[in-house]
């Protein structure tokens, strides 16, 4: 004889036309004291009561989903409109675009509360030989966080997505640096034109370009206190950028630059003609507004192709790239580099920036020679 089941245990019984087990957990009353149930089914009779236990056991772990059809689409939409509260809508709109062409495609009609660190697995290795590292990690790291959000909002148990390891991609476009005579060729080919000052202090004093596209003329001390002790000389305070907010990218961003003498040049060259106040902008448009990035690279690559370089191949951003290999080759030790650069260690500053090496490391020698000096014949 079939035992009945106690209060609280749920119910199972079979559907003739689905021709399945029904599992019927009972899990409380919501807001408007309707009672909330949960099914779930399954071929077989054993298949079904484990259905049930799991329901029942979520329900006391304080894990019930409410939304047992909520898809992956469906909680990386939902992240993308309410996660994202104050970043930058250039930000919010690469994610989407992201997660529009590489996610919602492949997982998007996965349930939630079915997705499996195995899919999320295969989904990344297919995944990799179309696209970067760099673009894999920013995948990843997506999705991550819309599972996450949506764990906290009941949606699903746990975060499959952060049990996986995100493999190596193809690669992407290396950074590059200019060496000393190609350098040289750029600023000669700067020198009339309306971008001299911007790369003169790109390549000379490292700053980043959204640093310079918010340089203010009161961040600018083009004089310096020669008469001081020790004297102070011209510099910047690279303070802001043009990122969310106006802050600097890292709290070591913030910092004060001497400027060589040829920026100094630059920048005094650069105000000639122009109506100077403090809170104005020292690159800006023609209407005193901001430069945008796209008008920057267009710019510049004008510059490049008349230096007799591929302007195809250069980007701005390369010159910060191009500041720190110089100055490590004619032998600025990576620390001094790393603050000049505002990094917060030496690691970036090493792996990511620096593309040229001393060509001889003779620090050590030199010290082994003095310990151990060479005797004998």
């Amino acid at each position: 004889m079939t035992t009945r089941r106690s209060r609280g245990e749920g119910g199972l019984h079979w559907d003739e036309r689905r021709q399945r087990w029904i599992a019927t957990a009972s899990l409380g009353f919501d807001a408007r004291g309707k009672r909330i149930t949960k099914k779930a089914s399954g071929a077989t009779k054993t298949a079904a009561k484990k259905k049930l236990r799991d329901m029942l056991r979520d329900h006391e772990d304080g894990l019930t989903s409410l939304a047992p059809r909520y898809t992956v689409a469906e909680a990386v939409r939902y992240w993308l409109d309410y996660g994202l509260s104050g970043r930058a809508a250039a930000t919010v709109e690469n994610y989407r675009g992201i997660a529009e062409s590489r996610i919602v495609p492949q997982l998007g009609r996965r349930r939630l509360a079915e997705l499996s660190a195995e899919d999320v697995d295969r989904w990344l290795r297919d995944q990799s030989a179309e696209v970067s590292t760099r673009t894999l990690r920013l995948m990843h790291s997506i999705l991550n966080r819309a599972v996450t959000y949506a764990m906290a909002r009941d949606k699903v148990r746990r975060n499959v997505v952060a049990l996986s390891e995100v493999p190596t991609g193809t690669g992407g476009r290396p950074s590059k640096s200019l060496t000393f005579d190609e350098a040289e060729r750029l600023l000669k080919a700067a020198e009339e034109t309306n971008m001299r000052a911007y790369i003169v202090l790109s390549l000379l004093i490292g700053a980043r370009t959204e640093e310079l596209r918010a340089l203010r003329w009161e961040d600018v001390d083009l004089a310096g206190k020669p008469d001081a002790t020790p004297p102070v000389p011209p510099s910047i305070s690279v303070i802001r950028s043009v990122r969310v907010g106006g802050d600097t990218k890292t709290r070591r961003s913030r910092r004060r630059l001497a400027m060589p003498l040829r920026c100094v040049d630059a920048l005094r060259r650069h105000r000639i003609g122009r109506t100077i106040t403090p809170s104005a902008l020292v690159f800006a448009t023609s209407k005193g507004t901001e430069l945008d990035s796209h008008n920057v690279r267009r710019s510049f690559r004008r510059v490049v192709a008349s230096s007799g370089l591929d302007p195809a191949a250069w980007t701005p951003r390369e010159l910060r790239h191009s500041f720190v290999s110089l100055l490590s080759e004619s032998g600025v030790p990576l620390e001094q580099i790393s603050r000049l650069v505002g990094h917060n260690g030496t690691a970036v500053t090493e792996s990511v920036y620096r593309k040229q090496l001393r060509p001889v490391l003779d620090e050590g020698a030199t010290a082994m020679d003095t310990l151990f000096p060479l005797t004998g014949p």
